[in-house]
């Protein structure tokens, strides 16, 4: 299967209820992803089109590789590493067992192999969401709070800056980033959305620093500038927009994951292809996608 377009194409018909967590594996020329509510983890390979399935107990907010083989996640029970192979699951820690309202959401790691994930208030009733670091010792940290539901984790590529949002409060804000220590400091407003443009999900940062966020309801990517200011929207023909990820031999193709969960049968009859995964091309590249060093 292959495509050229400057236009969102629907490369993956998934139905996926919440596709999120897509990540580029260049050896594999695959995308790997997750369908949070479906509790599945996914690998779409795009030069056939086909995409294997591997059911998991239970929600898998986000994931990345392991350099040692299979994958660290963060399940609703907490940290975990997964073995797609044997289908063993290890778990880690749970940092939020106290708090049965929350679940983990979005996450990846930095480039010096540290998996970050934050988490979110499923009955969207309280700002209890908060931001763990977990190192290559195993060892977890909480690095910030005071959100609903956590998303947008991304690096700029000079490791001096570290974005993060919270979807509900349609904010995304900016840390400054210690590369060596982990530490992040002096957190700021980046973006605010207006409520039309939707709330800001998922994100990825190309190779010149610019900020690519996909709106939940908002029926679009765009691309902020570092300043913050939009320098494009790229539209879907579906609403729950959920997340971008760069992927293709040049890193230079754009792939959107979609969510079809909750919406009527009159909202899917207008958006059929809602839960699918997208892909257009682009004029500028990605970065790849670290992996965990525990």
């Amino acid at each position: 299967m292959s495509w050229t377009t400057d236009q969102p194409v629907c490369v993956l018909d998934a139905k996926a209820r919440t596709g999120e967590s897509p990540v580029w594996v260049a050896e594999e020329q695959a995308l790997y992803w997750t369908d949070i509510p479906g509790k599945t983890l996914n690998r779409f390979d795009p030069a056939t089109g086909e995409n294997q399935v591997w059911p998991m107990p239970e929600e898998v907010g986000s994931f990345a590789l392991r350099e040692s083989g299979g994958l660290v996640a963060a399940l609703r029970s907490g940290f975990a590493f997964i073995d797609l192979d044997s289908g063993k699951i290890e778990p880690l820690v749970d940092p939020e067992a106290d708090q049965p309202d929350n679940r983990f959401n979005d996450g990846r790691c930095d480039r010096q192999g540290r998996f970050w994930a934050g988490t979110m208030n499923e009955p969207r009733s309280a700002r209890s969401g908060a931001l763990y670091r977990l190192g290559a010792d195993r060892r977890c940290a909480r690095m910030a709070g005071d959100v609903m539901v956590a998303n947008g984790l991304a690096f700029s590529p000079d490791d001096r800056l570290m974005y993060w949002s919270d979807s509900r409060a349609l904010t995304i804000w900016v840390f400054d980033f210690d590369a060596a220590s982990g530490e992040i400091a002096n957190r700021r407003v980046f973006a605010r959305l207006a409520p039309h443009q939707g709330g800001p999900d998922g994100a990825a940062v190309d190779a010149h620093g610019c900020y690519w966020i996909a709106c939940y309801r908002g029926s679009r990517v765009m691309r902020l500038r570092p300043d913050g200011t939009i320098e494009r929207k790229i539209r879907l023909p579906v609403s729950r927009v959920t997340m971008c990820a760069f992927g293709g031999p040049d890193l230079r193709t754009l792939y959107i994951t979609t969510a079809s969960g909750g919406m009527s049968a009159a909202e899917l009859e207008r958006e059929p292809q809602a839960g699918g995964i997208f892909a257009l091309d682009l004029d500028v590249e990605g970065l790849p996608e670290p992996r965990f060093k525990g």
